[in-house]
């Protein structure tokens, strides 16, 4: 039995088919080649075209089959991870009502703040585990307000994955973790928050059926089996949030357990099975592909939203004829602390780790005399790294204490200047795996289609590539982030800098 992952990114869409008996990736693309453009009609601004995505899956999948590596009537199940907190919003027809308003988009931050001193910190804090702050919840409440007529006509409520399923079934159908990172979910009653909905107006009618995220959430239609070469009728058994899904890919499920990705977004996903509650909701807690109402498994996200984002701004500035490779390369002949420069990695919207404010993104203590276009790459991957450092020490002063962190050789995990600054900056070890999230999400529809008698058998026969630790340089990044910290913070609130120097 093969596998089908689908991995609806914010750049591409990634398509693995994975062999179900070995676990071995038989064929593994992207689609388009160059990186979908994010639409910004206003600052602070960020949507894409849902029938875009669907768009790009077929022709990931068609090219997939086109490698020849694998028969496509096989294929047995399907899997799907997706950009989190996004808002796709479908009619009685499913047809889609507007551009979806994705992860990082900025506009809806005073929604989510209005709805945190509404309902009440601590209720927020204890039923929702975060403020409705910035995500999917907050976003509908701006259309409801600025866009009454798109809003009037909404039957559904979706996330990015929930809809490329309701592409491929013609069901709709959500999840606990879905809804929880939508911020639609109260935790201490297992149910849809009463306290969201009332507040913002919101109709439960909207959201679609729950189904655990292993779980048969559809089955393929004929017309979309015929149009992608697929059997008809296979089950789609797998949706989750791109950070969760990462994790599951890492065989990350269990408490004390962490991954990382640095895609366009960077991110630390710490499993936990207690309460977790960061009461300015600089760190955010969802639901983890494995919660259940009797096992709490939460995934306590850091999100910097300017990391792949910051390496590509700076590979278009001054490499923009380099491949990643090369770029990396020039970025490695530069020494440690690239001497001096600094980055501040913050320019694309806001981030919730610095508060929702907009700090934007900087070069510091640049030297005319000194510093040359593989400084500025340098600098920008270690200003990366440095964001890091800062989420991770958010993490810690909430009580959590992760000593190595599993990541996919992948994205900037490639560059060997980033992922030893990474390291040196953090303190932390770093285990490097052959995956990604759509190899996770095919792995995924294996564990919901009771492929694999338990979720461990799914991942018996991923080996580690690499481990790397702190080098000499780590001192020299020690300082170096000091420093780093020392310009972010003249840039933040007062309150927000007095509390992270404290």
């Amino acid at each position: 039995m093969l596998l089908l992952g689908i991995d609806l990114g914010t750049s591409s869409v990634k398509v693995s088919v994975v062999d179900a008996a070995t676990q071995r990736c038989l064929a593994s693309v992207s689609y388009p080649e160059t990186e979908r453009e994010i639409l910004a009609r206003q600052p602070g601004w960020a949507e894409q075209q849902p029938l875009q995505w669907w768009q790009d899956a077929k022709q990931a999948i068609l090219l997939a089959h086109a490698t020849q590596q694998y028969n496509p009537q096989d294929i047995g199940a399907i899997g799907i991870a997706y950009q989190m907190h996004g808002l796709v919003l479908v009619d009685e027809h499913h047809h889609v009502l507007r551009d979806a308003i994705i992860w990082c988009d900025s506009r809806a931050v005073p929604y989510g703040e209005a709805a945190f001193q509404a309902i009440g910190p601590e209720q927020c804090l204890t039923h929702l585990l975060n403020s409705p702050g910035n995500f999917t919840a907050a976003k509908l409440a701006w259309v409801k307000e600025h866009e009454p007529e798109v809003y009037q006509r909404i039957r559904q409520v979706m996330l990015p994955g929930d809809f490329l399923a309701l592409q491929l079934t013609g069901e709709a159908t959500t999840s606990v973790s879905a809804l929880s990172e939508g911020i639609f979910w109260d935790f201490a009653r297992h149910q849809l928050s009463e306290d969201v909905f009332r507040f913002f107006g919101f109709d439960e009618e909207l959201i679609p059926p729950v189904q655990p995220v292993f779980a048969e959430h559809g089955r393929l239609r004929a017309s979309v089996a015929e149009e992608l070469d697929l059997p008809v009728g296979i089950p789609v058994t797998y949706k989750a949030g791109d950070q969760p899904n990462n994790a599951l890919s890492l065989n990350v499920l269990r408490p004390g357990e962490v991954a990382a990705t640095a895609g366009t977004s960077g991110v630390i996903y710490a499993v936990t099975d207690q309460l977790f509650v960061d009461h300015l909701s600089r760190v955010n807690p969802f639901a983890h592909v494995n919660h259940a109402a009797e096992q709490m498994r939460l995934g306590v996200l850091l999100c910097i939203n300017g990391a792949g984002s910051m390496n590509r701004w700076a590979k278009q500035a001054v490499g923009r004829e380099l491949s990643y490779p090369e770029l990396n390369q020039r970025a490695a002949q530069v020494p440690a602390g690239a001497e001096g420069l600094l980055c501040l990695p913050f320019g694309n919207g806001v981030e919730r780790m610095l508060a929702n404010e907009p700090v934007g993104a900087h070069f510091l203590h640049l030297d005319l005399n000194v510093h040359t276009s593989s400084h500025l790459l340098r600098a920008a991957q270690e200003g990366v790294a440095f964001a890091f450092r800062y989420g991770l020490d958010l993490m810690r002063e909430n009580g959590l204490h992760p000593t190595v962190v599993k990541a996919g050789k992948t994205n900037m995990f490639l560059s060997e200047v980033f992922a030893q600054a990474f390291v040196n900056a953090t303190g932390l070890a770093v285990e490097l795996y052959q995956t990604d999230g759509s190899v996770g999400a095919a792995l995924g529809a294996g564990i919901g289609a009771g492929t694999f008698a338990t979720p461990d058998d799914a991942f018996r026969n991923v080996q580690r590539l690499q481990l790397i630790e702190p080098n000499a340089e780590a001192p020299v990044y020690e300082q170096t982030y000091q420093r780093w910290k020392a310009e972010l913070l003249a840039r933040l609130p007062q309150p927000e800098a007095a509390l992270a120097k404290s």
